[in-house]
């Protein structure tokens, strides 16, 4: 969607500082690494979290999105600074496998007709075993496919708003059928940009890989499991700067108009932003003060004010006048 830009300045970036995502050295690549993980039935997303981050031995993990324990599918697992841009990766839907059993069977034509009715905005109370405050709110649900019926047992696929309920989903179809259902098997099988059909890795095999790098010192299957968080900002539009103007920003500087050498078409003010090198390494999260057009014109004053940074300070040489 943001592959066009507009370029203000051409300028190869230096190869004495920082690195091609994918060539990092292997405790900096971890260090802004993402795991598409494919969480299994049983253990908590927080569990599962906090053993990624033993096995790999580090201070901080997080997820996007937490899975009840009996659920599967879908965990993505940030590891050290790229906690700190989970939410705006985050910000596109889910999508579910769900086998909702109903207590009396319908016909599968009536059945369908009621699906209908629960595509688009809908009132949610979330369960009383849930993770969140229990408030009625409203929740986007794009589609619903019904896979298959076999007597009470509906499979369905299901493309909803983050923080849509499909065990209450369940639950509000079989009332409005008027015969009760409920939720009987889960899978999520995407979660903003990750998805099961692309590069998603069990517990197994990030157990194998980290072995392998721990006892042979062998970091390909390691580097295959965990992806750089680059990976997953394709649906962010991004602006590329100036190696002179890199450090200034992991010191938590707004970004100045000539430090700008490209930004992608469409951007309007208040838009997010992915602040990038030449390298395409990600240095941090902005808000966009001006349009592209009013970004590649100006020659001096802001054009986004940076909100996280992933960069460590130092990584690009000081490039910008103390006071």
């Amino acid at each position: 969607m943001y592959d066009d830009f507009l370029v203000r300045a051409e300028e190869q970036s230096n190869p004495s500082h920082g690195w091609v995502p994918r060539e990092r050295p292997i405790r900096e690549y971890l260090a802004v690494g993402v795991i598409n993980l494919d969480k299994p039935p049983g253990p908590s997303s927080h569990e599962v979290v906090a053993w990624v981050k033993k096995l790999l031995s580090l201070s901080r993990a997080g997820h996007g999105g937490t899975l009840d324990p009996k659920v599967s599918g879908v965990l993505p697992v940030t590891l050290e600074r790229a906690t700190r841009i989970i939410s705006f990766i985050m910000r596109s839907g889910k999508e579910y496998v769900c086998v909702m059993e109903l207590h009396e069977d319908v016909e599968r034509q009536r059945l369908e007709g009621i699906i209908k009715e629960f595509i688009g905005p809908i009132y949610q109370l979330p369960p009383v075993r849930s993770a969140v405050k229990r408030a009625l709110r409203v929740r986007n649900v794009y589609s619903i496919d019904l896979i298959e019926k076999e007597g009470k047992y509906v499979l369905m696929r299901v493309s909803c708003e983050a923080g849509t309920y499909i065990r209450k989903l369940c639950h509000d179809i079989g009332e409005v059928l008027g015969v009760g259902a409920h939720m009987r098997e889960l899978r999520r099988t995407r979660a903003g940009p990750f998805r099961e059909d692309e590069g998603i890795h069990t517990l197994h095999e990030l157990l194998d890989a980290i072995t392998i790098w721990k006892d042979r010192g062998e970091e390909t299957m390691l580097r295959g499991v965990v992806s750089p968080v680059e990976e997953f900002i394709g649906g962010l539009p991004k602006v590329f700067i100036r190696d002179s103007a890199v450090d200034a920003i992991c010191h938590g500087a707004n970004l100045a108009a000539p430090g700008l050498l490209k930004i992608s078409k469409g951007v309007k003010p208040g838009d997010t932003l992915c602040i990038m090198t030449g390298k395409g390494e990600l240095v941090g999260i902005a808000k966009a003060r001006l349009s592209s057009e009013e970004c590649i014109r100006s020659e001096s004053g802001l054009i986004a004010d940076t909100e996280r940074i992933v960069m460590e300070p130092g990584t690009y040489p000081k490039g910008w006048a103390s006071g």
